[in-house]
């Protein structure tokens, strides 16, 4: 639905909305929507157990709370981009974004989890609370374990490109046609890797024979693993060692993702009927239930799609007070 909440007839229809609403989510700057009366405090007037999610760039205090939140610049700041790309000693070194939008999608999936917290909260004491989330909060958080690394430390882990800091082999390598990611994750899988590879020698060196082993003596090792894996083909390699239980895998372009019957056999693909196009095509929910199975019944909505139908639903709108708010440009409907 579209509501133009600038107009005062605007923001009362989602106060009414609020009044009977379970969540708000709202990602403008701090203290935006105030002005309209659609903040926290005066939705939370209205219905005190309402759940309220903030989405900003930095939190709603701080030095930096008044800055607007964009993807990449917090990429940069929040040390996920140090930690990402080739070595600066090598071809292309330097650092890099991720491919997608990584810390907003990380930040989704930490409001979607303090939602559900905060609405189980809700279900035992009847009180809503204001959620505060922040795409540079979220984008520190998710740096894990090279956050305890330096932490513990206190040396900031530096760019490995596709290698392990902790685990060798275990990268990227390039073979007869292509890229093979090589996962070698104990003794034992490089021990098989040694005989898939016909170097059973190098599971017997005393340079090589434990992961630690490998790790001090990377430099040797890798570029003797790079000259065998050019011998073959990716698919020789895939299936010999997956035969034997050595991780490793193909990168692929999204085409041979969508082509793959793993991406079929799991729905991760649909095409849904749409007003306009026919279809379009969309991509699965990954979360699989065995009591409530995701049912894909529409398209995403045009805009103002649905915007009469949750009116008449929630607030009983009459088709004539319809009309009215349209030709007024307080709401957008679609015919």
């Amino acid at each position: 639905m579209a509501v133009d909440f600038t107009q005062p007839e605007g923001q009362a229809l989602v106060r009414d909305l609020a009044r009977g609403a379970d969540v708000v989510v709202e990602n403008f700057k701090v203290g935006g929507l105030a002005r309209y009366g659609l903040d926290y405090r005066a939705l939370a007037a209205v219905n005190p157990k309402l759940v309220y999610g903030s989405i900003t760039g930095f939190g709603q205090d701080g030095p930096n709370a008044e800055r607007a939140g964009y993807d990449f610049i917090i990429q940069g700041m929040s040390g996920f981009m140090s930690v990402t790309g080739e070595r600066d000693d090598r071809p292309g070194g330097g650092p890099q974004k991720g491919g997608v939008a990584i810390t907003d999608l990380m930040t989704g999936m930490y409001a979607t989890v303090a939602i559900l917290a905060a609405l189980a909260h809700r279900d035992r004491t009847g009180q809503g609370q204001w959620i505060d989330l922040c795409l540079f909060d979220s984008a520190v958080a998710m740096m894990a374990v090279a956050n305890m690394n330096y932490l513990v430390s206190g040396k900031p882990p530096a760019r490995a490109g596709n290698a392990h800091h902790n685990i060798v082999p275990y990268e990227v390598f390039r073979c007869a046609d292509g890229h093979l990611i090589l996962a070698v994750g104990n003794d034992g899988q490089f021990a098989r890797f040694c005989r898939v590879a016909g170097r059973q020698e190098w599971a017997a060196d005393p340079r090589f024979a434990t992961n630690a082993d490998r790790v001090q003596h990377r430099a040797t090792l890798v570029p003797l693993v790079a000259a065998a894996l050019l011998g073959r083909t990716q698919r020789a390699w895939l299936a010999d060692l997956e035969a034997v239980g050595v991780p490793c895998g193909p990168i692929n372009t999204l085409d041979q993702v969508f082509a793959d019957p793993q991406v079929a056999a799991r729905g991760m693909k649909l095409d849904l009927p749409h007003p306009l196009a026919g279809t379009v095509p969309q991509v699965g929910n990954p979360l699989k239930f065995s009591a409530t199975p995701i049912a894909y019944e529409r398209a995403p909505p045009l805009l103002g799609e649905h915007t009469a139908a949750v009116l008449r639903e929630r607030l009983a709108l009459s088709g004539a007070a319809l009309d009215a708010l349209v030709a007024r440009g307080v709401v957008q409907v679609r015919a």
